[in-house]
């Protein structure tokens, strides 16, 4: 293993799903992507510590609500909206439309509608409200946690499913990932669920909850995902991420409340 090569597949990662900008000396080529795949939670990671920084610090300043709407406008400042974005496009086309051929269309016009508007405005006041509903220590560290965990859960659809499209924004990064890949990612990604109030003792009970309902999310989706369209594309990816990182918040909202 090259560390030079492992960084500059970090450093893909990094600039494919932000706009960090990224040292001209990475440069691209499409396998790039693929190789990449491995550090997408570690992206995750960075992006929900920024979100957590951005909270504990307006918290300061303002009231936790308005505190967890700004770290969430930091993280889609930071991404583009991206995941978002699958998110939307995804309820379009399998909320309005039959045929495999139609949710392919729908799914790939930049458009939003209704089904998409909706869904985006739910999820993301979900997060908002489940967030500032959490004392600050929990809320910050589920951030980092969500945000890994969520990403390492999407690509591990790279493992077991196919990619429908002949071309597409997502084509470099979806050839199979091997076995390898992903428990690197894993490691990357699912630890932080042990940690949901940081510097505490590890909290088995709460990990293996949360883990326990993204294995669910994770076979239940993946199987949609075949039936309507015989794999994933692009904006599955991204819509998963979204379930995935709202489910553990909505554990966590669960187990503080019990």
């Amino acid at each position: 293993m090259n560390p030079l090569t492992e960084l500059r597949y970090f450093f893909t990662a990094l600039g494919y799903f932000t706009r960090v900008p990224v040292p001209r000396w990475v440069g691209y080529e499409p396998h790039y992507l693929n190789a990449a795949a491995r550090y997408f939670p570690l992206v995750g990671v960075l992006i929900g510590a920024l979100s957590a920084l951005v909270y504990l610090a307006a918290l300061h300043v303002f009231p936790a609500g308005v505190a967890v709407l700004l770290s969430m406008a930091a993280s889609l400042l930071v991404t583009g909206a991206f995941h978002e974005d699958g998110l939307a496009d995804c309820v379009d086309a399998f909320g309005g439309a039959y045929t495999r051929e139609d949710v392919l269309r729908i799914m790939h016009d930049s458009r939003i509608g209704a089904f998409g508007a909706i869904a985006l405005v739910m999820a993301l006041a979900l997060k908002w409200q489940a967030l500032a509903a959490m004392p600050p220590l929990r809320a910050a560290s589920l951030m980092i946690a969500a945000h890994a965990a969520s990403r390492t859960c999407a690509i591990s659809y790279l493992a077991t499913l196919d990619y429908v499209r002949a071309e597409g924004k997502a084509k470099p990064v979806a050839q199979r990932l091997s076995g390898g890949a992903f428990i690197c990612a894993a490691i990357c990604g699912l630890p932080w669920l042990f940690w949901p109030d940081w510097f505490h003792a590890p909290d088995w009970r709460f990990a293996g909850s949360a883990l326990a309902g993204l294995v669910v999310l994770r076979v239940a989706m993946g199987r949609y995902f075949v039936r309507r369209i015989g794999g994933y594309t692009g904006d599955c990816l991204g819509f998963a991420q979204q379930i995935f990182e709202l489910s553990i918040y909505l554990v966590g909202l669960i187990w503080i409340s019990s």
